[in-house]
């Protein structure tokens, strides 16, 4: 018998608990080309919220009913398949349950040591892939420019903020709560963060730590917060455009400031992206990532909550901020 957690019902709104259900389930016999996994680390991110409606996007929605899916890190038990043997460590897009039955096709082995494993959840993941191609591609930054990072401590927005760093840019953080601010100026080098939580006019607070104005826009969070950034964008600006975790749970699309005028005078490219389109370059982006990692110019931080039963919990914490960085659930 294994644990799994499922989708009970679609939220209307914000989730809750009562989205969510643990139930037990019997895994049968294991079929030739089949691993037997017991689940390690689990990834918990913002994407998911969206797979929770019935409607069409980059990936198909969860089914009521059936096991929530994302990234997990799990231990081959017991293997069908000659890729993988017992005691293999492998990662990929699988169920949420504490132990199961899955096809190998997919999957790919990862190596411990050096690494922690739960990195390839992270900064050595689709956190991380994300954060490079993003700012990268689209972003391009030059040596001097300025660069704005919105839910900047969050998962991606550590990585980001970094990157730009590495290529000798300004970097405003925005977050939740100064202690977030603290440590990204103290631990993660961006040169100036701005608390949107008490700040009341969020498009002063932009020009204030952007005093030369904005040429890279990397915008986790949408709403009223991007409002503010997009006031402030110099003559050909780049927004990369990641998420919109304030827009996640509206039961109506909010009307904010039309901002096509803005990026038509300004001569500015926004373009939405997700880390799929890059599939092709992903070995070359995870060769960067592991060569900062290593000689220690990108660090990173998770917020690790231990047991399985707790990953509604985790969830739902994303859109409370109770996250720094990645949130992972180990077990």
């Amino acid at each position: 018998m294994a644990k799994q957690v499922i989708l009970a019902s679609r939220p209307e709104g914000e989730p809750d608990q009562n989205n969510f259900k643990i139930e037990e389930k019997s895994l049968g016999a294991l079929q030739d080309g089949e691993i037997h996994v017991k689940g390690k680390y689990f990834s918990v991110d913002p994407y998911m919220r969206g797979r929770m409606n019935d409607t069409k996007s980059y990936v198909p929605p969860y089914e009521v009913g059936k096991p929530i899916r994302g990234g997990v890190v799990t231990e081959v038990l017991q293997s069908k398949d000659d890729q993988f043997k017992a005691g293999d460590m492998i990662m990929g897009d699988l169920p949420w349950a504490t132990e199961a039955i899955i096809k190998a096709k997919g999957l790919r082995k990862v190596e411990g040591g050096q690494i922690p494993l739960h990195y390839y959840l992270s900064v050595l993941g689709m956190t991380g892939l994300t954060a490079y191609f993003g700012l990268m591609d689209i972003g391009q930054p030059k040596k001097g420019e300025t660069v704005v990072v919105s839910g900047a401590a969050g998962a991606v927005g550590l990585v980001v903020g970094q990157i730009a760093k590495i290529q000798g840019c300004h970097v405003v953080g925005i977050a939740g709560s100064d202690e977030k601010i603290a440590s990204l100026k103290k631990d993660f080098g961006y040169d100036e963060g701005i608390n949107y939580k008490t700040n009341q006019d969020m498009k002063a607070a932009v020009a204030k730590a952007c005093p030369d104005g904005v040429d890279v826009y990397f915008d986790n969070v949408g709403g009223e917060i991007s409002d503010a950034v997009i006031m402030n964008l110099n003559f050909h600006a780049r927004i990369a455009l990641c998420g919109q975790i304030s827009l996640y749970n509206a039961e109506k699309t909010p009307v904010g400031p039309r901002i096509q005028p803005m990026l038509l005078t300004r001569s500015v490219l926004m373009k939405g992206f997700i880390v799929s389109n890059y599939q092709d370059r992903f070995p070359e982006g995870l060769q960067q990532l592991s060569t900062w990692v290593k000689e220690g110019k990108l660090k990173f931080t998770e917020t690790i909550i231990k047991g399985f039963d707790r990953l509604p919990e985790a969830f739902l914490g994303l859109f409370s901020g109770k996250n720094q960085g990645k949130m992972i659930v180990e077990v």
